[in-house]
């Protein structure tokens, strides 16, 4: 029996570790093992290798899931999919079809036995695709979740969007396991998975949380962002944590995306699910499920600005933004190198510095992968007109600016995730409230296919009432996940809101 390898603060490291995509290893045997409990084979999320079970995590220190599981007496399997070999990250379709070539092998290695998974992140959509997709659910009992992305991320969304393109670009953000975390292309995913027959072979457990990471971390940023959205974990909103068919175990306040996969924080309070790989208790709808994705319109109120374009070395660039009620607000800006001069002038001409420059590094929990955001949050905006001033002294760089107002009356935007062309509408209301009614309202859309090229197709956008707008997505070439970038402007005088709405949808011909 190989020796246990202690490391890092008495944390266990598997015995035996290789990189390549497609490799399996063991765990080491632990002393009391329980030939009753099942295999774990525990799969990492985007941008992850099997360290993220054992090694450093984030922003939370050594991650002792392996010691936790070791500990309790259960054999441990370790994988590696193709983001491991850290040149981006694939499709759960990609990372599926390798998975489920491992989890043949590794239950062959156990005699035929089947195995349970954990998964973190972006491995849930992955080890659902291995399962549903290429038939691995006869090697697998039992499926546990944590923060995983089952309906995307409205991060990818921005990634994707009109204005963030140019920043995507330089940071090579723009691979395909983002392209596939967009909400209109997860929207696609569950169509064809959820009424599969073969999602009703395994039973499906989820947990999420409501942390947004600590505080001055690139992962506080991105829960900024969500929060337009709901609760979220810095990564990944609570909604889409979640899979009609499964049991939701819980919903934790002090998770982020990061410590979630924790072995000390979650697996005592998940091993009563991994001791057995009985399929038993698999809800009887779930057979019968057939919840139409087409018809789940996605609501969302919104009180943001986003812009974004390409930065000139060593030139100011100016751009100006609204606030229309003296209220709290975030404001973010995204660049792709770290050398940029930031600063926030309020309409009665005060300079403001940033509160806070971080660096997203390459990991699982950062989605601008690369970038120097410079954040201010002030609590209360003076009502006026805004800029925000930059300047670079790099040769190719290019910004990406979210402004988010705590304002009483957001806009709405509502619109399916999954659409058919003849169907491919949505609504926008715009409450009035104790709001003065605008003299006018007008709208821009920039539909971006998934090269960022914009469908020049007209849009046509109509006032059903003051507050009520319904619009038509324009004619797509093909089926595909597309990006709707609206700008909202409401006139008062000589006042102009712009508020920003962005989300993906599936557009099928």
């Amino acid at each position: 029996m190989a020796k246990p390898d202690i490391s890092s603060a008495g944390k266990l490291k598997p015995p035996s570790e290789t990189f390549s995509p497609g490799d399996w290893f063991l765990g080491s045997i632990p002393p009391n093992l329980d030939t009753n409990k099942p295999p774990i084979v525990f799969v990492q999320g985007k941008n992850g290798s099997s360290t993220s079970w054992y090694g450093e995590t984030d922003y939370h220190g050594v991650n002792d899931m392996y010691t936790k599981a070791y500990e309790a007496g259960y054999q441990t399997v370790f994988v590696q999919l193709h983001d491991s070999a850290g040149n981006g990250s694939v499709s759960q379709y990609a990372n599926g079809r390798l998975l489920a070539q491992m989890l043949s092998e590794i239950s062959n290695h156990f005699g035929g036995k089947k195995v349970n998974i954990i998964a973190h992140s972006k491995g849930g959509p992955d080890t659902q695709a291995a399962l549903v997709h290429y038939g691995a659910h006869q090697y697998v009992g039992r499926v546990i979740t944590l923060a995983s992305p089952h309906h995307g991320s409205h991060l990818a969304d921005l990634a994707y969007s009109w204005y963030a393109g140019w920043l995507g670009s330089l940071l090579g953000q723009k691979d395909e396991g983002t392209y596939s975390l967009q909400v209109g292309k997860m929207a696609e995913f569950r169509s064809v998975t959820d009424n599969h027959i073969n999602s009703s072979k395994n039973l499906y457990f989820t947990v999420a949380g409501m942390n947004r990471g600590p505080v001055l971390s690139a992962l506080s940023m991105g829960g900024q962002y969500l929060s337009s959205y709901g609760e979220n974990d810095g990564l990944v909103n609570v909604w889409s944590t979640k899979i009609p068919y499964a049991t939701h175990l819980f919903t934790d306040p002090n998770f982020d995306h990061d410590n979630i996969r924790v072995g000390s924080a979650v697996f005592s309070r998940i091993e009563p699910y991994l001791k057995s790989t009985s399929t038993a208790g698999i809800p009887a709808y779930h057979v019968n499920y057939k919840e139409r994705v087409e018809d789940d319109v996605i609501t969302t109120a919104l009180a943001q600005t986003v812009l974004g374009d390409v930065l000139k070395q060593n030139v100011w660039v100016e751009q100006s933004f609204h606030v229309n009620e003296a209220a709290p607000g975030n404001i973010s800006i995204y660049t792709a190198s770290n050398d940029v001069e930031v600063e926030l002038i309020s309409p009665s001409n005060k300079k403001y510095s940033p509160s806070l420059k971080v660096h997203s590094a390459k990991n699982e929990t950062s989605f601008f992968n690369g970038a120097t955001i410079q954040s201010f949050y002030r609590n209360n905006l003076e009502i006026g007109d805004w800029k925000v001033r930059m300047k670079t002294k790099s040769p190719k760089d290019a910004f990406l600016f979210t402004a988010q107002f705590n304002e009483k009356n957001p806009i709405t935007l509502s619109m399916a995730g999954k659409v058919k062309q003849k169907d491919a509408k949505f609504l926008i209301k715009s409450p009035m409230n104790d709001k003065k009614r605008p003299i006018s309202t007008t709208f821009l859309v920039h539909l971006i296919d998934e090269t960022g090229n914009e469908i020049s197709e007209k849009n046509s956008i109509k006032a059903m009432d003051t507050e009520n707008f319904t619009g038509t997505l324009p004619e797509v070439p093909k089926s595909g996940v597309y990006n709707v970038t609206i700008d909202v402007k409401e006139k008062n005088g000589d006042a102009e809101r712009t508020r920003t709405l962005i989300r993906s949808v599936y557009i099928e011909k």
